[in-house]
């Protein structure tokens, strides 16, 4: 080797350590991001539950209060019962949706499918409104249920319409891979079609359908919303939390409640990461995709069934949106737009849905530029084992963390006294990353799994050519990348303008967002311009989706035309 060609490797192998070097220290500081705005914050909680009002270490005894108090132990049973119920209802509901969506030859699927992701741009409290225009003590069909729709009745109405949704997202996706070998196999065999449902059908569905069912367990256990607007005087924890801390100001026993509502949504987390391990691929490379054909009898019980779900799903919709128009329930039915006039029923006017749209776009620009660039870091750092682990387990725990704890756990950490992150206390900056860290978890996995389709050479090649493994990051990872950081943004925006629990807690008077908005002028009686409001985010949050379809039908096609021979 000549003394030139030693003297470049050398300069290569240097310039290698220092980007090793440079992307160590950023996992490093990504683990101590995360460590401030998730896992501090849960410390704080967990330690709040050992001390008394004044600050006083007292052990058990917060605990052992709670569980000796009927009233509030009764709560945490009601949450398992309606959780529980909701599950049982909306699982068999979303499997035969998703079923006819991907087995089934189904007219106009894409109206279907998009109805059916209505309630994600909706706040949790939007059904309960539209049930209490329904069903209510002044309601359009009032006393057809059989009896008052405020409790056990209303929620579960109200959480099967919330949930739905998520649970047909996530068997839309078990269920689109499979393979038509197997159904030819039972074919040839004789196979009745009720026995290839049960022997081939679920089994190949089974880690689909558990994990819906812990999805929606797990929602409905910690959702605020619904329990507040329709729960009447049925308690459960998400409510009993708010209670003691907004209520009574029993911050103790706050994080109490807290600390049991998060014990459910960890252990179904726990289930979920253990049934997914047992997952085994289904489509193989050999594999035939199945593609459905016509059969007049199914097709046409499956058209019937997605039309009555569908029809649910606008019924509700449509009622809180006719509700909104109404200028006196139930008394005086013509239309007026004066309920969209905020400003008559609350202070903040239409204030709180500018300060929702500023925090949605903070949360997404800021959230996925986190998410992205952490999730980088972490994948294709060399080695440096210990702390890329860290990062994965604080990058995996908002998922098992109900918002409402996560935010209790903000007022704990942030406004402690001596905390010199305390000026980031009742401003719009906590609320953006109140919601980044609620919703890590989907973003990052997101990221990672776009990241891991990316071949290895990319970055070989750079190395050999002597470029920074930034600018292989700028110019070749995110414009590969690119459908992905749309899709982390998109989620983000959506839920940072529809979360309520997250940041009921946390909101300052001129900070107050339009979902808390939404829950106060429903409180105060103002059910109609309660329901204008959310049906206000409904659009904004299905119009910032639409755009996203057209940008990936149109503006990334023409970015990445690239890719297609």
């Amino acid at each position: 080797m000549s003394i030139a060609a030693a003297v470049r490797l050398r300069t290569t192998r240097l310039s290698l350590s220092g980007d090793e070097l440079a992307m160590r220290a950023g996992v490093v500081v990504l683990a101590l991001v995360l460590l401030v705005i998730v896992g501090l914050p849960l410390w704080s909680l967990l330690a709040k539950g050992f001390e008394d009002r004044d600050g006083r270490f007292v052990g058990l005894a917060n605990y052992l209060a709670y569980f000796s108090t009927p009233a509030l132990f009764d709560s945490a049973l009601n949450s398992f019962h309606v959780a529980a119920a909701t599950t049982l209802i909306v699982v068999p509901l979303a499997f035969f949706f998703a079923y006819a969506l991907t087995r089934t030859v189904l007219p106009a699927r894409w109206l279907f499918q998009g109805i059916s992701l209505i309630p994600i741009f909706a706040p949790s409290l939007l059904p309960g409104l539209a049930l209490v225009y329904l069903f209510g003590n002044q309601g359009f069909f009032k006393g057809l249920l059989g009896g008052p729709i405020y409790g056990f009745d209303g929620i579960l109405i109200a959480q099967v319409f919330y949930c739905f949704p998520h649970a047909t997202l996530i068997l839309v996706t078990a269920l689109a891979t499979a393979d038509a070998r197997l159904y030819e196999a039972a074919d040839a065999l004789g196979a009745s079609k009720i026995r290839v449902f049960f022997t081939v059908t679920l089994p190949g569905a089974k880690y689909g359908l558990i994990s819906a069912a812990l999805v929606v367990f797990t929602l409905v256990i910690t959702d605020f919303g619904i329990a507040k607007v329709i729960g009447g005087n049925f308690n459960v924890l998400a409510t009993d939390v708010y209670k003691q801390v907004i209520g009574q100001q029993n911050f103790s026993m706050g994080a109490v409640v807290g600390m049991v509502l998060l014990a459910p949504a960890a252990l179904a987390f726990v289930v979920d990461r253990l049934v997914q391990r047992k997952q085994v691929a289904l489509l193989t490379a050999r594999a035939v995709p199945l593609i459905p054909r016509p059969k007049l009898g199914r097709d046409a019980f499956f058209i019937a069934f997605c039309t009555l779900v569908s029809v649910g799903i606008l019924a509700i919709l449509g009622m809180a949106a006719w509700g909104s128009l109404i200028k006196y329930w139930p008394y005086n039915l013509s239309l007026t737009l004066d309920n969209y006039d905020f400003a008559k029923v609350d202070a903040n006017g239409w204030d709180s849905y500018f300060n929702s749209l500023e925090m949605a776009a903070g949360a997404a620009l800021f959230g996925t530029a986190l998410m992205f660039v952490g999730a980088w870091l972490n994948e294709k750092t060399r080695d440096f084992f210990l702390m890329r682990g860290i990062v994965q387990l604080l990058a995996f725990l908002p998922m098992a963390v109900p918002g409402l704890v996560l935010g209790l756990g903000y007022i704990f950490f942030f406004n402690a006294p001596g905390n010199p992150l305390n000026f980031l206390y009742a401003t719009m900056a906590i609320l953006v990353i109140n919601a980044v860290a609620h919703f890590y978890t989907v973003g990052h996995l997101t990221a990672t799994t776009a990241l891991k389709q990316i071949d290895p050479e990319f970055e070989s090649v750079s190395a050999s050519l002597k470029v920074p493994v930034w600018r292989t990051f700028a110019r070749v990872i995110v414009p590969i990348c690119l459908p992905a950081i749309l899709d982390i943004a998109i989620y983000l925006f959506v839920n940072a303008m529809t979360t309520v629990s997250s940041v009921i807690f946390l909101y300052a008077p001129d900070t107050k967002l339009a979902s808390v908005a939404a829950l106060n002028i429903e409180e105060a009686g103002q059910t109609a311009a309660a329901a204008a409001l959310c049906i206000v985010i409904v659009v904004t949050s299905a119009s910032v989706k639409a755009l996203h379809v057209l940008s990936d039908r149109f503006l990334l096609g023409q970015l990445q035309a690239w890719r297609r021979r």
